[in-house]
């Protein structure tokens, strides 16, 4: 359970860099727009700006890409980091053959029973 306790942890750790990232990409927005509004504008802080806002935007989508991945894992029942869901799922389906194979075991018992007594 701590194992899984820790993967969780790290993801939420993950998701909350990303919201810090994106306040960052919307601060080098609103610096850029706030330096084209004014009648001279600083070119050079206009290039760092928008520079810094496309790779935090590169950074961003490569990061919320992984997430939706993991969670696509998560979804579809693949084995993933600190999930025992999988591992869950075939021990409820395996019992749901045993109480099948219970339930055709005893139709036949029951056939035999009464082959033998006719």
């Amino acid at each position: 359970m701590a194992t899984y306790s820790l993967a969780n942890e790290q993801r939420l750790r993950a998701l909350e860099d990303i919201e810090r990232e994106i306040c960052a990409i919307l601060q080098n927005a609103g610096t850029v727009i706030l330096e084209l509004s004014k009648e001279k504008t600083k070119e050079q802080l206009l290039h760092r700006q928008a520079a810094a806002f496309t790779a935090s935007v590169q950074h961003v989508e490569a990061e919320l890409s992984a997430q939706i991945r993991y969670l696509t894992q998560v979804a579809t029942g693949q084995p993933h980091e600190g999930s025992s869901y999988s591992s869950s799922k075939d021990c409820q389906m395996a019992l749901q053959r045993v109480d099948y194979a219970r339930l055709k075991l005893s139709d036949v018992a029951r056939t035999c029973e009464q082959m033998l007594e006719n």
